[in-house]
């Protein structure tokens, strides 16, 4: 029990009883003393009741004053937690001819002090039986909020765009075991939701609601091929076929297969997956809503796809070929072609072509080359050897979405036809303008020709306004490519050219082994 003190009340004055505490309870604590002797308004002297308390190993009285008192009920003191969760009573013992307190009192005082809720009956009936002072109990315990949980979707495929392709011992990659497709039989689960929990609301001391935090509701979004369980919490497979993961939403698709895209096939457009097993030849269209998958060559064709573009033995565009994926594109060797990826681009080569990467672009085999052309992504482009000893114009780019970019450039051209057209009307409907002002009246067809400029003026301004404010908010997004890098790990020639976000670099001499990155607004090299 902890240690306490009484006071003792006489016509010779006022005494302190220092009670010392018992099997391991805590001391008396002389602020404690003090603050209580303040509250009762007693007079005492604080260097006393210090001393007496330095080592009060048994009972002790302190004469604090000789001014005969009147006599101290018992009492306690209420303090409520800053979350108005519980409510802490300390109790003090009456004095000589002092009252003890009543269950009825005590519950008037919370009543009091507006504490309605949790109030403990136990610690009260408790404190009855074994009356214990200076010491902590708890009178009024809240109800915590119990809280819940956001809701989860678990997919049972992969859903990694960023999986590899395999590297073979000698450096080259596999093209042909990418194995990046998710196949699936008709019955699979595919994926399951996991509905959120509200969780339960609390109630402090006082009666008032405690909310849970919000949770995040979530629903199964889905596509082709699926069915959706009654309780709306399970997808499934309805045909074998491949399931992916596409802007959010899941779908199966069957795999279309053809041996080669040519005069016998036309062109191909399909909602699922396609896979050729042979060849693209020139000027022939793939479009999928799913992947993309040649075992052979593509010539000079468009490749268009919803997820990835996988050529197992490469593309030479001959100048006018295009893959374009949503997802990534994997490919032996790229020559001569515009490539867009949504995701990155893994090759062994990039010839002389246009290649935009929304995240990397890595040609990193054991005699991976990038010459010539333009080559931008995101993050970082990884390349064994760049540029080329020729002089052929090589650009890499980094630290700039390439979709942004084109964004922003098409946005510019927008504007700058837009003011185009306005010069050209404002001096006629300013004109006619003046015209009316100084009381000359307009044939009818002029008239309305006015009228239709001036609404035509009034539709392309209202424009140039939401276009100039797509573009401030792309110039700040354009700017911020900090972390973006390019390596190499072989040589880079010179004559290289390396832009990463707004500053550039040209590369004067052959160097091997390096890494180029922004700092303090400039691209600098350093060694590997």
């Amino acid at each position: 029990m902890n240690g306490y003190f009484q006071l003792q009340i006489s016509e010779h004055g006022t005494e302190l009883i220092l009670y010392p505490p018992t099997d391991g309870g805590m001391p008396i604590d002389i602020n404690e003393v003090a603050s209580y002797l303040q509250f009762k308004g007693i007079k005492f002297e604080i260097t006393q009741i210090y001393s007496a308390l330095k080592e009060c190993n048994e009972v002790k009285r302190v004469q604090i004053n000789a001014t005969p008192g009147f006599p101290e009920n018992e009492m306690f003191l209420l303090t409520a937690s800053n979350d108005l969760m519980t409510a802490t009573a300390r109790f003090y013992p009456p004095s000589n001819g002092g009252s003890l307190m009543t269950r009825e009192e005590i519950l008037n005082d919370l009543k009091h002090q507006n504490i309605n809720f949790g109030i403990e009956q136990d610690a009260i009936e408790a404190f009855f039986k074994n009356r214990q002072y200076c010491t902590d109990i708890v009178l009024a315990r809240g109800r915590e909020a119990r809280q819940g949980s956001d809701a989860v979707i678990e997919y049972y495929f992969n859903t990694d765009l960023k999986a590899r392709p395999t590297l073979n011992d000698d450096g080259s990659v596999d093209f042909f075991n990418l194995n990046t497709l998710n196949h699936c039989k008709a019955g699979d689960i595919v994926a399951r939701l996991f509905k959120e929990d509200a969780g339960e609301s609390g109630i402090n001391i006082m009666g008032n609601p405690i909310r849970p935090r919000d949770v995040k509701r979530a629903n199964l979004q889905f596509s082709n091929n699926i069915a959706l369980s009654e309780d709306r919490t399970i997808l499934t497979a309805k045909v074998d076929g491949h399931v992916c993961l596409v802007d959010g939403k899941v779908f199966v698709s069957n795999i279309y297969q053809v041996e080669n895209v040519d005069n016998s096939t036309g062109n191909i457009e399909y909602a699922g997956t396609i896979v050729v097993s042979g060849n693209v030849c020139s000027n022939f269209s793939v479009k999928a809503d799913g992947n993309v998958e040649i075992r052979g060559v593509v010539e000079g064709a468009y490749i268009e796809a919803g997820g990835d573009i996988i050529i197992a033995r490469g593309m030479n565009g001959m100048g006018r070929g295009t893959l374009k994926a949503g997802g990534n594109v994997i490919s032996k060797f790229i020559e001569n072609a515009t490539v867009e990826s949504g995701g990155y681009v893994e090759t062994e080569a990039i010839l002389h072509s246009r290649v935009l990467a929304r995240t990397e672009v890595n040609v990193l085999s054991k005699k991976g080359f990038i010459t010539g052309g333009y080559v931008s992504a995101t993050n970082s482009v990884n390349v064994k050897n760049l540029g080329s000893s020729m002089g052929a114009d090589t650009i890499v780019e980094v630290g700039v979405n390439p979709s942004l970019k084109k964004r922003f450039q098409e946005l510019q051209k927008e504007a700058v036809e837009i003011n185009k057209t306005l010069q050209q009307i404002q001096p006629i409907t300013t004109a006619a303008m003046q015209k009316i002002s100084a009381g000359e009246k307009l044939p009818p067809d002029r008239l309305k020709y006015v009228q239709t400029l001036a609404v035509a003026a009034k539709q392309k301004t209202e424009r140039l306004e939401v276009v100039n404010s797509e573009l401030i908010e792309l110039q700040g997004m354009l700017e911020t490519g900090a972390v973006a890098q390019v390596t190499v790990s072989g040589e880079v020639y010179g004559g290289t050219k390396i832009a990463i976000a707004d500053a550039a670099l040209t590369v004067k001499d052959t160097v091997k082994y390096c890494r180029f990155y922004k700092s303090q607004g400039e691209v600098k090299m350093t060694s590997l």
